[in-house]
């Protein structure tokens, strides 16, 4: 058996000789060679996502206000995303509902709402209501959304009555779970 030593410069000769022969298996196979640029040039003209906040479809760069902030509909690795921007005083001009239902198809990554009932969970005995923190949707890789604590309800100025306590109490919490 012998053994060969491969230098920079048989590497480079392997490398060209092993190019031809990829280029016809993939011609024989039926794929285009320009099929990356055609594709990189359908996405780049594919209109954006629009962004939903509570059911509602928002155009690419529509701006709405809540709890206090602007947010721009935007996208995140070619999803729609909320991009929160600068602090206002200004009145909300959407709804909030807070976080009373699962976000998937109600609103996109990025917006926030007050945290409800539906957020509460438990650490061991004790019960942490979902109505002290303000919940941001977030995206998992699997492509699931689901709400995540992001700050203290006090940054939320609430436009009209803030939502209500929960209804839970701790004796709801058996060895960590809510039940």
């Amino acid at each position: 058996m012998t053994t060969m030593t491969l230098t920079p410069r048989t590497r480079r000769m392997r490398r060209a000789a092993v190019t031809p022969l990829a280029i016809a298996a993939l011609t024989a196979a039926g794929l285009p060679l320009g099929a990356g640029i055609a594709e990189a040039e359908e996405r780049k003209t594919r209109p954006a996502a629009e962004c939903l906040w509570a059911g509602k479809a928002f155009a690419p760069n529509a701006t709405v206000i809540a709890g206090g902030s602007e947010y721009r509909c935007g996208t995140d690795r070619g999803a729609p995303y909320w991009v929160r921007g600068a602090n206002t005083d200004r009145a909300s001009t959407v709804s909030n509902p807070g976080a009373r239902t699962a976000p998937a198809d109600r609103f996109s990554p990025g917006a926030r709402q007050p945290g409800t009932s539906y957020n509460d969970y438990c650490v061991g005995d004790q019960l942490i209501p979902g109505t002290d923190d303000i919940y941001q949707v977030v995206r998992l890789p699997e492509g699931i959304t689901l709400w995540k604590a992001a700050a203290p309800i006090s940054q939320w100025p609430f436009d009209s009555a803030a939502p209500e306590s929960t209804w839970r109490t701790s004796s709801l919490c058996i060895d960590g779970t809510l039940t």
